[in-house]
């Protein structure tokens, strides 16, 4: 949890009427504020350089620069920014892209507005958040990629000890402060973990990490 740390959130959507809902929604969390909106990729970025928000929500169809590129943009210039997909469109192509560019969430439009919420507190916490049917499709696109002789299992089987333990944490999207308080670890020592875990598993990023670890059972 993030306590009484307010996160501060750029949302970024071509209408107006969807930016307005998803402040609303925000706005039912004390901990969340709004510091900025913007209407195209390119502010979105601008907007992102200027307040320095700690998580940055994009929807993908944007002009000027779609989300994607956008929140790639945002992630290369403010590694401290996360940034999470807001999108109607749950297209395996977006999905893939958005891990590849460093996305740390990817929540659809049409999910509850609660999802909302808890994936900017999660993200904001350094964990990763994907709505359930975007993880169903991630989980699919891993078995098709990893396939049988190098399944999730056989992957995990790299890691120490150690690293399956942060890995089954990961996995159940619990954050690097969080993991080092279950197993007793200073956070620094957790990220070397991770960045351990990410190299030996192949992984993009924590997300794909996380999947990996479920596949594998470690969540069990």
């Amino acid at each position: 949890m993030t306590g009484d740390r307010t996160v501060r959130v750029l949302v970024a959507d071509d209408e107006p009427l969807v930016r307005a809902g998803v402040r609303a929604v925000l706005a039912s969390d004390p901990t969340i504020e709004v510091v900025a909106e913007a209407g195209d990729g390119r502010s979105a970025v601008e907007a992102a350089r200027r307040h320095r928000p700690d998580v940055a929500l994009l929807d993908v169809q944007m002009p000027e620069l779609d989300g994607l590129d956008a929140g790639a943009e945002i992630v290369r210039l403010l590694p401290g920014t996360r940034t999470v997909v807001l999108t109607t469109f749950g297209a395996d192509d977006n999905i893939r892209r958005a891990l590849a560019t460093g996305a740390s969430g990817f929540v659809l439009k049409a999910s509850d507005p609660r999802e909302l919420v808890t994936a900017v507190h999660a993200v904001a916490e350094g964990a990763a958040f994907l709505s359930p049917r975007v993880a169903e499709r991630v989980v699919a696109q891993l078995r098709r990629d990893v396939g049988a002789p190098r399944s999730a299992t056989v992957l995990v089987d790299r890691l120490t000890d150690r690293e399956r333990e942060v890995l089954g944490l990961l996995s159940r999207g619990l954050s690097n402060a969080e993991i080092g308080r279950r197993l007793f670890m200073v956070e620094g020592t957790v990220k070397g973990h991770v960045s351990s875990i990410l190299v030996k598993l192949g992984a993009a990023n924590r997300v794909q990490a996380a999947i990996l670890g479920y596949e594998a059972g470690l969540t069990r």
